[in-house]
């Protein structure tokens, strides 16, 4: 049986593009940078997955990230670089400001009260999930939150969830799950963790070759009946049940 989830916050609990274009915009509007176009913003969001990518990879240091994906957007604009750290230092602030929830996340987490123990497990940073949750109420309503950039290394490192099974007192890991959007971060970091791993697939992609994926839901709503049917079925009963995507 399923204790413990471990939620990952941007594309799962919250619409991280939402907030990040609502972001850019607003910040472009105060530099007086111009018109962010959708295309501009497209862009962006390629280029900061990819040093994400590398974070994750141990490519690159979080602090180069930050700086990086900015200096690469705004040399391909033609906007100077120099103000990329006065530009990101609000940005982490901005990204806060939009709240969208995925499925009507705060009350699937509410439904989940008392059921089973619920923790944030994020790579983004302090100053930006802060605000976030507080703003979402999603973090009240969490049994503890562990961010990457506070304990010093990010997901998939198996080390990160090491940190939060001490930080939470794990004794059994056959009940934990992550639940999460990313692949490279949220699955994968929970096969190397050695936890079930629930993949948010909202468009029902395939799951490429190389990931171990115990569930896959297209619907957040969907996670308290797949609770349940895995309480009372066991895991391999209720695996096909409920992937919603071919594997």
């Amino acid at each position: 049986m399923i204790r413990t989830i471990l939620w990952d916050v941007d594309g799962t609990l919250l619409d991280f593009h939402a907030a990040e274009r609502a972001a850019i915009r607003t910040l472009f509007t105060a530099f007086g940078l111009g018109v962010c176009t959708d295309a501009m913003l497209a862009r962006y969001s390629e280029i900061n997955v990819g040093f994400w990518q590398r974070l994750e990879r141990d490519e690159l240091s979080r602090a180069q990230v930050l700086t990086g994906r900015f200096e690469q957007f705004f040399r391909e604009i033609g906007v100077d670089p120099q103000i990329v750290p006065a530009f990101n230092a609000q940005y982490q602030q901005a990204l806060g400001d939009t709240i969208v929830y995925r499925d009507d996340s705060l009350n699937v987490v509410k439904a989940l009260r008392g059921r089973v123990q619920q923790y944030v497990v994020s790579n983004g940073t302090i100053a930006a999930q802060t605000k976030k949750l507080e703003r979402s109420k999603l973090g009240a309503l969490m049994d503890g939150v562990f961010l990457s950039e506070r304990l010093g290394v990010e997901k998939p490192n198996a080390s990160f969830f090491e940190k939060v099974f001490s930080g939470i007192r794990a004794n059994d890991l056959s009940t934990i799950m992550i639940v999460g959007d990313s692949l490279t971060s949220d699955i994968q970091g929970g096969m190397n963790a050695g936890i079930r791993t629930c993949w948010y697939n909202p468009g029902k992609a395939p799951v490429p070759d190389g990931y171990r994926v115990d569930y896959s839901l297209s619907d957040l709503r969907a996670l308290p009946d797949l609770l349940d049917a895995e309480g009372a079925g066991g895991r391999r009963d209720v695996a096909e049940q409920w992937a919603t995507c071919p594997r």
